[in-house]
């Protein structure tokens, strides 16, 4: 875990976030959890790079982002931190540079790299809670794990189509990512059909549950799942439930413990 930043607000920072700090319950209180607090987020295309870009602009301390691959002409519909001119050179140079230019005062560690069970653990050891949003189920799996090894939070974020999913996991306290699937869906493919206003919609609301659980405003969606079509803008909350026998998280909990 790297050194936490100094909490205190600068004259800059107050102007800054001044409006923000007028949330009920949030204050300038909050707004020294956000500056004290770091964040991995696992891809930063369409849906989590509008992820790290809301906590950019918030004034979170620190981000770490993890995103392999050269930029091609079909990330542009959606991955609004990618410019024209970057095609063929690495996403997450564009991606920093980006952030950076938004806000020079948070820290931004741009890593090459896709989440694998190789580099999950230390990736997410830097960090205080994680965002999912890897298009790949094998990535998702592997950061769950680190999660569930590391008992840090993590907001899984996911979208097809017109329909999105979001929810938050914190270990000993929800199940996890393999409780809900305890394998990747078959439909569950690298390309697939994708507005980019829909990405957007689930990661603006991704981002406010990571705010949540580093603030302690509001209520985050611990143990539920909230469902979107935004096809028709229906919207619906599903309670989740441990499975005893996850192989990931089922030790976390006592055999008698309220499931």
């Amino acid at each position: 875990m790297q050194p936490r930043r100094p909490t205190e607000l600068t004259p800059e920072e107050r102007a800054t976030y001044e409006w923000q700090m007028w949330l009920p319950g949030f204050g300038e209180e909050g707004q020294r959890k956000l500056k004290a607090a770091s964040v991995l987020v696992s891809r930063v295309g369409g849906l989590a790079g509008l992820v790290a870009y809301q906590l950019a602009a918030a004034g979170l301390g620190r981000l770490v982002l993890a995103h392999a691959g050269d930029l091609r002409a079909d990330d542009l519909n959606r991955q609004l931190l990618q410019t024209h001119g970057h095609i063929g050179r690495p996403r997450i140079e564009s991606v920093v540079r980006r952030l950076r230019e938004l806000n020079p005062r948070v820290e931004i560690v741009g890593v090459d790299e896709n989440i694998s069970d190789a580099n999950a653990g230390t990736l997410l050891a830097q960090a205080d809670i994680a965002v999912d949003a890897a298009p790949l189920f094998h990535e998702r799996f592997a950061l769950n794990r680190a999660a569930v090894a590391l008992r840090k939070p993590m907001v899984e974020c996911a979208m097809y189509a017109m329909e999105a999913r979001l929810t938050v996991f914190r270990p000993g306290e929800t199940g996890c990512l393999e409780c809900l699937h305890p394998e990747a869906p078959p439909e569950w493919k690298r390309q697939f059909p994708v507005l980019g206003a829909v990405s957007g919609a689930v990661a603006c609301l991704g981002a406010v549950e990571g705010v949540k659980l580093l603030t302690g405003l509001g209520t985050p969606l611990l143990g539920t799942l909230l469902t979107m079509d935004l096809g028709t803008m229906h919207f619906r909350r599903h309670r989740l439930r441990r499975r005893r026998d996850c192989p990931v998280c089922g030790s976390l909990f006592a055999p008698d413990h309220e499931l």
